[in-house]
């Protein structure tokens, strides 16, 4: 490795908060030549061997065989004979609510959940992941700040609030909150941007066009019910087809789409017949819905919930607990469906209100080797999950493809010590990412 030092010294190298909450190293104008690397680049089952890659500005220039001539200003990385890959995608997340308790969530100072969200987001950089796509959460400034250099973090797909039903699983209000009455108060959860609360086609129309005004990518709506909330059974289907489709149409009308936290195959079907392009969860659909998932083309933004470390810790023989027990038993028979069928999968964490669990995304995508071969996880959180991002169309706010090597593709990559497709539990452990590059930037090297 020569002359990148100034590169790789700036700040962001750290894992600790201080280092996150700083602006990331200043950008070199030198084009950067990586060598001696084993080249997974988003999509073969195997990995290249002998290739050298390219980067100049935020792109990859070119992908060439070992004996292709470098630049003569360029920058030479040697890898170590590690793994250089793409970012890491989550395709399901909420950084604002990943690592702050509920209790915390709801009535803490906004402006210290925007603080914690910036540490946050310089953890999930710390871990590979490059990109996020968030379901839910005002995240509008932190991607403005991560955006214009102000934070470290990982580019954003927006959905903004969440709009949920009265009743639905985007309700936080407690029952001293009702009846509510023309003119009334929003609920913190809504003046927050957290949730948006709206009964009928009208109500549905405005809060989403509120989230696209804002910079929302794409819509997120509670379809059904779930595991946290209080007032929703988890057997419940949320709003009627007329008022999912309000959303889907005013999303259209904006060129990019609506994706919907359902687990049931009632409330599945319910979205699918309003137009809805995603599920989020679905842990408890049966062989036809999925099937339906298939043929209409519609994407599964999946979890790995299981009833290990990182499940949400809720009292024994409380409802949540309940609850959480139901989806745990239908994760197996979800990702073998979604396998069966040929339904276009995504990978996601959802990790809420614990900071522990949410320092353990590399973890949790090493666990899909339970129904997946390492090749294909790898795939499902670079390539598939850049291909779900692109759903957003003229709404995405990056420019340029993303979860491959190829020429002309963004410049958010990897280096692993080791071969994460022999040992996916390479990728679980941040230790073994010995660089990281987003956008053409270096932001740790331990080469």
């Amino acid at each position: 490795m020569t002359g990148i030092a100034a590169a790789a010294t700036g700040v962001g190298l750290g894992t600790t908060a201080s280092a996150q909450l700083q602006p990331p190293p200043p950008a070199t104008a030198r084009p950067i030549l990586f060598t001696n690397i084993r080249l997974f680049d988003g999509t073969s089952p195997t990995l290249r061997e002998g290739a050298r890659v390219l980067v100049e500005g935020n792109r990859i220039k070119s992908v060439e065989d070992g004996g292709a001539e470098a630049p003569e200003e360029a920058m030479t990385i040697d890898g170590a004979g590690g793994v250089l890959m793409p970012g890491l995608i989550d395709a399901h997340t909420h950084l604002t609510f990943s690592s702050v308790p509920l209790a915390v969530a709801l009535t803490a100072d906004p402006n210290y959940l925007a603080l914690r969200s910036a540490r946050t987001a310089g953890d999930y950089l710390m871990q590979g992941f490059t990109s996020a796509r968030d379901a839910g959460g005002p995240v509008f400034a932190l991607q403005r700040a991560i955006d214009d250099g102000t934070i470290v973090g990982p580019r954003i797909w927006p959905a903004g609030a969440m709009i949920s039903q009265t009743s639905g699983h985007g309700d936080f209000r407690t029952r001293h909150d009702l009846p509510r009455q023309d003119g009334d108060q929003l609920h913190f959860s809504e003046r927050s941007g957290a949730a948006a609360i709206a009964d009928g086609v009208d109500e549905v129309l405005r809060r989403t066009r509120e989230q696209l005004f804002l910079g929302a990518s794409h819509i997120k709506v509670m379809a059904g019910g779930g595991v946290t909330s209080d007032h929703d059974p988890l057997d419940s289907s949320q709003y009627t087809e007329a008022e999912l489709r309000a959303a889907v149409d005013a999303a259209a009308g904006w060129n990019t789409y609506v994706t919907v936290h359902a687990y049931t195959p009632k409330a599945i079907r319910l979205a699918i017949a309003a137009g809805v392009r995603c599920i989020e969860h679905g842990h408890l659909a049966d062989e036809d819905t999925a099937r339906l998932m298939a043929e209409k083309g519609i994407w599964w933004s999946l979890q790995p919930f299981l009833d290990d470390e990182d499940a949400a810790p809720f009292p024994e023989g409380s409802p949540q607990r309940f609850s959480q027990m139901q989806v745990i038993s239908g994760t197996d028979t979800a990702y073998e469906l979604a396998k069966k069928h040929g339904i276009r999968t995504a990978f996601g964490t959802d990790t809420l209100f614990s900071e522990r669990i949410a320092a353990r995304q590399g973890a949790q995508l090493a666990k899909l080797t339970r129904w997946h071969a390492p090749a294909a996880v790898l795939r499902m959180a670079t390539a598939d999950n850049a291909e779900l991002l692109a759903l957003s169309g003229p709404r995405s706010p990056y420019t340029g493809k993303l979860g491959v090597i190829e020429a002309d593709a963004l410049a958010d990559l990897l280096v692993v010590g080791g071969d994460p497709l022999a040992d996916m539990s390479l990728i679980a452990d941040r230790n073994n990412l010995k660089l990281i590059m987003k956008d053409g930037q270096i932001y740790k090297n331990t080469l």
